[in-house]
């Protein structure tokens, strides 16, 4: 008998790297929150951290095998919501509050429900838009990766300086914050790609490895600078963003 070819499209195993890689942080994510129970709370920031170190690649990574999906990008975006919106919400209120309900509670509740509401803002834009012809100069509100960072700014700033004492309450009114932060209209940066000259090619090495020296060796200070970085972006894209036309006469 002579085998029929399968009519069935073939898909190379290379291009199921990107799914692969939003599974393993959806893994992150939910590892995460199981430290946080644990009170492991160093072990699961650092968690969501690789959890959007994968988040920044796998995109990037679909582009460039060509192997972007409608599955794919509904996958990475409930993906999202676990790694970016539920684990930091509940590593925080038990961090902070030992899983007691109250104001913290409500705080992490706001906080999640912010981020489901940041990500469907961001799928219904993504849909409706044409196709870009260069990827976007400024996001509307803080992407989700970076709201999850800048809410864990807390447990940065109580490991960088030991016996500091940071009070419940202040932590449920960060989080509030950037909640705020990640709904609002404020224009924030996107970290586009960028092209460099071959001679520039080892500057940017140098630095990706300096980056990747600090954070092994003087973490938690280089996680609350890089907080703290992304904090002076969003109050000068906010100073850009108040600043009245000039409109000139004549």
């Amino acid at each position: 008998m002579i085998a029929r070819p399968d009519p069935r499209s073939r898909l190379s195993v290379v291009q199921l790297l990107p799914n692969a890689l939003t599974l393993a942080a959806l893994c992150a994510g939910l590892t995460a929150i199981r430290l946080s129970v644990a009170e492991d709370f160093d072990r699961a920031a650092a968690l969501i951290l690789v959890a959007g170190v994968l988040d920044g690649l796998d995109g990037r990574l679909a582009r460039k095998l060509r192997s972007e999906s409608a599955m794919g990008a509904e996958l990475d975006s409930l993906c999202d919501f676990v790694n970016f919106g539920v684990a930091p919400a509940v590593v925080l209120h038990l961090w902070a509050y030992g899983g007691a309900g109250g104001l913290g509670w409500i705080a992490a509740l706001l906080y999640a429900a912010a981020c489901a509401l940041r990500l469907a803002r961001f799928n219904v834009s993504s849909r409706d838009a044409p196709a870009p012809v260069a990827p976007k100069a400024a996001f509307t509100g803080v992407p989700s990766p970076a709201g999850a960072m800048l809410a864990l700014l807390p447990i940065f700033v109580a490991n960088l300086v030991p016996g500091a004492v940071l009070p419940g309450p202040a932590c449920a009114l960060w989080m509030v914050v950037v909640a705020a932060l990640m709904v609002g209209r404020l224009p924030t940066p996107a970290f586009r790609p960028v092209r460099i000259r071959p001679d520039q090619a080892r500057l940017i090495l140098l630095a990706v490895v300096g980056l990747g020296a600090a954070l092994l060796t003087y973490p938690w200070l280089t996680l609350v600078l890089l907080d703290a970085g992304y904090l002076l972006l969003l109050v000068l894209a906010w100073k850009r963003h108040r600043r009245p036309s000039i409109r000139k006469d004549g």
